[in-house]
């Protein structure tokens, strides 16, 4: 999968970037290209072209995902590993393959685990993540500005009988 300067793309773990540059550099006697990288917080990440599909990046989302992403938002609840260990590892993978919608499993399970017992910090850190990341997404997807986005999140959850905690 290639990208151009201009596109959208997703980075797991970080969220939607635009790729501001396509450039060639040398190390030694072998060239290799890398996609520069921006995200809205103003950090930038070089990623190299022929690595970019192991890392994950991949386009923004389309809007029949974001609906099924909702839906999931919206229905039951899910199991939650009592172990923070565990369960720590495997919301680090979810997050780390850059899929919407593990994000969303692991957004969900830290939510409803917000309600029962104060999260860790590290688990903070990662609910923010994952809500940065649902709702960058969300927002570049269905064309709405962000608050927008957030709405669509909160009414989602309130279906499944789950309140959105507020930002770290």
């Amino acid at each position: 999968m290639t990208f151009q300067i201009g596109d959208k793309v997703v980075y797991p773990n970080q969220g939607v970037g635009t790729i501001e540059n396509i450039s060639t550099r040398s190390f030694g006697t072998a060239l290799e290209r890398f996609y520069l990288l921006r995200f809205a917080c103003s950090m930038t990440v070089l990623v190299p072209l022929s690595n970019a599909a192991n890392i994950g990046l991949r386009r923004v989302t389309k809007d029949r995902e974001i609906s099924r992403i909702l839906s999931y938002l919206a229905t039951g609840w899910c199991p939650i590993n009592p172990d923070w260990k565990v369960r720590f590892k495997d919301n680090s993978s979810k997050m780390q393959s850059g899929d919407l919608l593990q994000a969303a499993e692991v957004f969900k399970g830290l939510v409803q685990l917000h309600i029962d017992k104060p999260l860790s910090f590290r688990e903070k850190k990662m609910l923010d993540r994952a809500r940065h990341m649902l709702v960058s997404e969300i927002s570049i997807a269905r064309g709405v500005p962000e608050i927008r986005a957030v709405a669509l999140m909160q009414r989602a959850l309130a279906k499944a009988g789950l309140t959105l905690p507020p930002t770290q």
